[in-house]
C-alpha cells in the first residue's frame, strides 16, 4: 500500500477496492459477451482498460487487486477446462502469467504516476498559498499591521490561534488571532528559547513541554527577529508534521517582510533627520549671510554714536554691548555649520564630490545624465544603508513615478555600466532583492 492510499479513511478504501472488482466483473461480462461471437484470442486485452484504471483511480493496491482478479477471471471463463481454475495447454499459463505480469506493471505505472501529478497538485497549491501569504504582507506597511495579518492568516490555513512574538529577555506579543490571548510564564519561557535558540520550542518539544503554546523561530539574515506561537483549544498538538515546510515557507516571507518594514521605517528616519539637518543647514546660512551685515552696520552705527557724543552714552554702551553680544552668538552658530558635505565619497575607485557636482573613476571623468547623478547622490549621501525602491523613486522621480520600479532599474544599470568595473558582477551599487540598493563606499 501506497503512502497516499494508506492515509485514505478506511470506508474510502474499502470503495476503492470495492470499484477494482466491479470494473474486472464489467469486463469479464463484455469477454462473455465477446467470445462467442470472435473467439477468446483477445479477450484478455479487455482486462487492461480496468487495471489501468484502478491503479489510476485509487493507486497500486486496488489496481494489484484488479489484476490478480483479471488474472483468475481470464483463467476460470476461457481456458480450457473451462470453469476450473486448472490449466491444460502451455499457451494459457502463459497468457495467464503474461496478464498478471502487464497488471503488476502496469498498475505500478499507473499508481506513480497518480502520485506524481497529487505531490505536483499539492506544491501548487502549496504555492499559491505563500504567493496568496507574501502578497497579503505586502500590503502591510507596519509592524503592527504586518503581525496581524501574518497571524490571520496563519489561523486560517492551520485551524489554530497563532500570535508573533520579538523582543528578549521577555518576549512581548506583537500581534494575535484571535486577540486577547495571553502567555503563562512556562509559554514566554518558550518563546524567549524559541528566540535565543533559533529552534522551535514549547508543546510538543523536547523543549518546555509544560507550555501550552509552540513556538517556531522567524529568521532573517541577521538572525532571530521573532517566533511565531500556535495553539489549539482542545489542546491537541497545533501543527501536523506534513505541513511543517508550508509553515516553514511562510516564516521566510513574514521574516522578508518584517526586514521590510524596518528598513522603510530607518529609512523614514534617516529621510527626517536628513531634511533636519537641511533645515540646520539652511538657517544657520541665513544666520551667517542675512544677519551678520545688519550686525555690522548696528555696530557701525552704534560706534558713530560713540564718537559724536550725540544721545545718551549710558544707552549707547548698552547697545553696543548686546551687539557685541549678539555678535559671539552668530560667530558661534557660524562654527556649527556642517563642512562635511564639502567632502568627496569615495566608493573603491570612483570619486563622488556632492559639493562640486562631479564624478570620476580612476581620476577620469565621468559624464552622467541628470537623472543618474540624481540617484548616485542620494545613495551617496547615505552609503553603506540600504535605500528602498520607493524611497529612491520618491527622491529622484517625485511621488508620482514612487511605483515605477523600471525608471530605477534603468538608471542603475547604466550607472552600473559607467562605473563598475564588472556591470554583470557589481561591487560598488548593490541590490538588496525584494528591499532597494545601496552604495559600497570605502
Amino acid at each position: 500500500m501506497t503512502e497516499s492510499q494508506s492515509r485514505l479513511p478506511f470506508a474510502a478504501r474499502v470503495q476503492a477496492y470495492a470499484g477494482a472488482i466491479a470494473m474486472v466483473a464489467l469486463s469479464t461480462l463484455l469477454d462473455l459477451w465477446i467470445a462467442p461471437r470472435w473467439g477468446t484470442a483477445a479477450v484478455d486485452m479487455v482486462y487492461l482498460p480496468a487495471v489501468l484504471a484502478a491503479a489510476a483511480l485509487w493507486g497500486i493496491g486496488p489496481g494489484l487487486l484488479a489484476g490478480l482478479t483479471a488474472a483468475l477471471c481470464y483463467n476460470f471463463f476461457f481456458t480450457e477446462p473451462i470453469h476450473t481454475f486448472r490449466m491444460d495447454r502451455v499457451a494459457d499459463v502463459v497468457t495467464v502469467v503474461v496478464l498478471l505480469i502487464v497488471a503488476l506493471v502496469t498498475s505500478k505505472l499507473a499508481a506513480g504516476i497518480r502520485d506524481q501529478a497529487r505531490l505536483a497538485a499539492a506544491h501548487s497549491k502549496r504555492n499559491a498559498t505563500i504567493a496568496g501569504f507574501a502578497r497579503r504582507l505586502l500590503s502591510c506597511s507596519t509592524e503592527q499591521e504586518i503581525a496581524s495579518t501574518a497571524c490571520a492568516e496563519l489561523r486560517r490555513l492551520f485551524d489554530c490561534n497563532a500570535m508573533l512574538v520579538s523582543g528578549l529577555p521577555e518576549p512581548r506579543i506583537v500581534g494575535a488571532d484571535p486577540t486577547g490571548n495571553r502567555l503563562t510564564p512556562s509559554d514566554l519561557a518558550a518563546a524567549a528559547l524559541a528566540i535565543e535558540s533559533g529552534e522551535p520550542a514549547g508543546r510538543g518539544t523536547i523543549r518546555s513541554q509544560p507550555a501550552e503554546w509552540l513556538f517556531h523561530p522567524v529568521r532573517s539574515a541577521g538572525g532571530v527577529i521573532g517566533a511565531v506561537g500556535l495553539a489549539r483549544d482542545d489542546g491537541q498538538f497545533p501543527l501536523a508534521e506534513e505541513r511543517l515546510p508550508l509553515l516553514d515557507n511562510l516564516l521566510d516571507q513574514l521574516a522578508l517582510a518584517l526586514e521590510r518594514e524596518r528598513l522603510e521605517r530607518e529609512a523614514r528616519a534617516f529621510a527626517a533627520t536628513r531634511d533636519r539637518d537641511h533645515l540646520r543647514a539652511s538657517l544657520l546660512s541665513s544666520i551667517t549671510g542675512e544677519l551678520k551685515p545688519r550686525l555690522t552696520a548696528i555696530r557701525g552705527a552704534v560706534r558713530e554714536l560713540q564718537r559724536t557724543a550725540n544721545g545718551d552714552k549710558e544707552k549707547v554702551s548698552a547697545i553696543a554691548a548686546e551687539v557685541l553680544k549678539l555678535d559671539r552668538y552668530v560667530e558661534t552658530l557660524s562654527d556649527l555649520e556642517p563642512a562635511g558635505g564639502q567632502q568627496p565619497i569615495e566608493a573603491g575607485p570612483v570619486r563622488i564630490d556632492l559639493y562640486q557636482r562631479s564624478v570620476s573613476r580612476d581620476g577620469r571623468q565621468v559624464h552622467l545624465t541628470p537623472k543618474e547623478y540624481a540617484l548616485l547622490a542620494e545613495l551617496a549621501k547615505q552609503s553603506g544603508r540600504v535605500l528602498t525602491h520607493s524611497q529612491l523613486l520618491r527622491t529622484v522621480w517625485g511621488p508620482a513615478q514612487e511605483r515605477q520600479i523600471d525608471y530605477l532599474r534603468v538608471a542603475i544599470r547604466a550607472l552600473r555600466q559607467k562605473l563598475e568595473a564588472e556591470p554583470s558582477q557589481p561591487s560598488l551599487i548593490v541590490n538588496e532583492p525584494g528591499v532597494g540598493y545601496r552604495l559600497v563606499a570605502g
